[in-house]
């Protein structure tokens, strides 16, 4: 499991340069980056509860990224002091939009499916 474990962190790190380089580059629409967003959080979640099935890894990593988009409702003066700074702007996000969570829920589901896939290819190839 170590060995999964440490692809799963590399993937994670891609996601995450690809995820700020989608919001440098201006012609990239600004869903690109709430959609690696999630795929990210699926990512982390997966690092974390390594043996779950990919079902509980989906809704517990979309249930992470509602509560997050639904937090930036709040708005006390400790959580906008946060989000002013680098960490709090990735993370927690500037404004609620409805937008974000269809994005979310397609990285989700983007990130479940190619897992699965890639699980089955290599799970064929050790049997062949």
């Amino acid at each position: 499991m170590k060995k999964y474990r440490f692809h799963y962190f590399i993937i994670c790190l891609g996601i995450i340069c690809l995820g700020i380089l989608s919001r440098k580059i201006s012609f990239i629409p600004l869903f690109i980056g709430d959609l690696l967003y999630a795929v990210m959080i699926y990512v982390l979640t997966r690092l974390v509860f390594i043996k779950k099935k990919g079902i509980q890894i989906a809704i517990t990593s979309l249930l992470i990224c509602y509560a997050i988009e639904f937090l930036q409702l709040y708005q006390g003066e400790w959580m906008i002091e946060l989000r002013k700074t680098l960490f709090g702007r990735y993370v927690l996000g500037q404004g609620f939009l409805w937008i974000d969570m269809v994005a979310y829920t397609f990285g989700t589901t983007i990130a479940f499916l190619l897992e699965n896939l890639t699980l089955k290819r290599l799970s064929n190839q050790g049997s062949a």
